[in-house]
Parts: structure tokens; sequence; C-alpha cells
């Protein structure tokens, strides 16, 4: 119904923000990792899912999400499909995890990662990755997540530490180990500092 909603951000904290669009005030609820990209903002558009709540115990009700980017709204929509992973959840892993992190958890297996998220057990962390892995694969999801510049940073890094003398596949799989668990924020000298610990 709601693809998106621009306008000024008229309350915001950790857990949703208020917009106003032509004096119309929506509460969105949103994640950690879209309230650092919006807290220094007075207008933004988010991109939205919304929800329809129809619990039994509760009045029926529409729920906003709002997401900075698309590519993070896709990613909540995939977890949600998944079969025990509600809005909450959903929310609350991308809350505790960066859209990168949960996307390198899922495509390389790594069930840890997933079970560091309050309510995310084992059975449920290797339902995600099962019912994930394929359709984040088909999406191409990591081209947008990850981004270009995480790919340059990487093929820099790279560069250099075969410079260094080192073994282009033992280096990036390196690399990759480092991005993976750290994130794509690091610079390229810090990355190849990381990577001459554990080569």
């Amino acid at each position: 119904m709601y693809s998106y909603i621009q306008g000024k951000l008229i309350e915001k904290n950790p857990a949703y923000t208020i917009i106003d669009c032509n004096g119309i005030g929506y509460m969105i609820n949103i994640s950690l990792n879209t309230f650092s990209k919006i807290k220094d903002k007075d207008n933004f558009k988010l991109h939205t899912h919304l929800s329809i709540k129809t619990e039994a115990t509760t009045p029926v009700g529409f729920v906003l999400y709002g997401f900075a980017q698309q590519e993070e709204r896709q990613l909540f929509r995939h977890l949600i499909s998944v079969s025990g992973v509600g809005n909450t959840t959903a929310l609350l892993m991308l809350s505790s995890l960066s859209p990168e992190k949960i996307y390198s958890a899922i495509i390389n297996n790594d069930i840890s990662v997933l079970q560091s998220v309050k309510g995310i057990g084992a059975k449920s962390a290797q339902r995600i990755i099962i019912d994930l892995k394929d359709k984040l694969k088909k999406d191409g999801i990591s081209e947008d997540i990850l981004g270009i510049t995480h790919n340059t940073k990487k093929d820099e890094a790279l560069s250099g530490l075969i410079i260094l003398g080192f073994n282009k596949n033992i280096a990036e799989k390196a690399l990759n180990k480092i991005l993976n668990t750290q994130g794509s924020s690091l610079a390229v000298e810090q990355l190849i500092k990381e990577a001459l610990k554990i080569l």
C-alpha cells in the first residue's frame, strides 16, 4: 500500500520515528541501522512495509516499518517470510546486526552470528539459513547491500597483499573472513593490517 513516505522528521529515536508528510504524522518503526542513517537528518524518505495485525488477543491494527535503504526492507521481508520469524524478531535482527552481517551469515552458514541475536536459537538460525540462502543469491542482494565501495576496498587490499607476496586465494579468504566478522567500514589499510594478523 505504501512504498515510501518522505517528509519532515518530527521525532526520532532508536525504536521509531514520526514523519510529517503534508500535515499527517506517520509513526514508523525502524531498526538501529536505519536510525543511524536518519539521526542527523531533518527530512528523509523511508521505504516502508505495512503490516496488518490480526491476532485474536489484540485489536486489528496497522503497523508501519521504515527502512533507510530498499535493500534493508527487502532483507526484512525475506526474514519475516521464514516460519517463526515475526516482524519484531526481524527488526531486532536488523538492530543487532548490520544487513551485511546478516547476509554474510546466511550465505556462509554461520549459525553462531544469527544466534547472537536475542531470541534466535540454533533451530531458528538453521531455518533462516535453509529458507533464505538460495533466495538471497537469486535476488543478487549481495551486490546491493555490500556495495561497490566494499568491493573496491577488498580489491585494493587484495592487490596490496599480493604485492607483499601472499597467495591470492589465501589472501582473499582472509579478507572475506574479516569483512564477514567486522563489516565493510574498515579502510583499506586496516583491512591489510587485519589480514596480516591471520595470514
